[in-house]
């Protein structure tokens, strides 16, 4: 007589689904009219964990990067040959982002070190100082890379605040930056990112959009649309106005 084993069930337990991050802003179009004098925009965030995956004895830390614009620009060393200003030389940069905002819940340094932030690209020098920002590979203390942080930051359009991003609940986080009037119109990009013990968990992006509105946007529309009739109409006016000005101030 054969003896037969009951049969014996394995389970494996499911992996502990990692951190994911869900992110929404306080507005996703805004329209810029003639009154228009800046805003601020919010961003909120919660984290989304299993409910088998173990605590984070160190807790979260999340930063936020808000990116306007693409565009290209030239930085030059100027240097004084007697009563006149020379250029001495020049750096082209081909996709900066028109506006820049960093926003962290600590010091950047707590967060991460100097490796992981140069390659998650996290805090303004790190930006700057990536790769494609030129066609040239970066050096060492660049002064045109300098030079284009501290411009920028002097016309308030990059900024960084290492206590932006403040945590309501264990799980939950706001951050706000405003948005000067000199920060052009478009497409915005929000990044995300969560870490933990100085090790990236989760990503997530979001954008928003400033857009002209009413007569704003018809010139606009008009000057892309119909360049040459802009360009007649505009050079006509000035003529008008110039001739109008000379009858009114005219001295018999």
């Amino acid at each position: 007589m054969r003896a037969f084993a009951a049969p014996v069930l394995i389970c494996l337990a499911a992996p502990a689904r990692p951190e994911a991050l869900v992110v929404s802003l306080s507005f996703s179009r805004l329209a810029v009219t003639s009154t228009y004098t800046g805003t601020s925009v919010a961003v909120f965030g919660a984290i989304e964990r299993d409910g088998q995956a173990a605590a984070r004895s160190g807790g979260y830390d999340v930063v936020v990067t808000i990116r306007g614009p693409r565009q290209s620009l030239t930085v030059r060393e100027k240097e004084a040959l007697g009563p006149v200003w020379v250029n001495r030389g020049q750096q082209k940069f081909a996709e900066v982002p028109s506006f820049l905002a960093v926003l962290s819940s600590r010091p950047l340094a707590e967060v991460a070190d100097e490796g992981t932030r140069r390659r998650l690209r996290l805090g303004l020098p790190a930006i700057v100082a990536a790769p494609d920002l030129t066609l040239a590979a970066p050096t060492p203390d660049d002064p045109f890379r300098e030079a284009l942080l501290r411009l920028r930051r002097g016309a308030r359009l990059f900024t960084e605040s290492e206590a932006g991003v403040r945590f309501l609940s264990s799980s939950v986080f706001r951050g706000a930056t405003p948005i000067p009037a000199t920060a052009p119109v478009g497409a915005y990009d929000v990044e995300v990112v969560l870490l933990a013990g100085g090790v990236p968990l989760a990503r997530q992006e979001a954008r928003f959009d400033l857009v002209k509105s009413g007569v704003e946007q018809g010139i606009a529309t008009f000057a892309r649309d119909w360049s040459l009739a802009y360009g007649l109409a505009a050079g006509a006016l000035a003529l008008i106005s110039g001739w109008l000005a000379s009858v009114i101030f005219r001295r018999d």
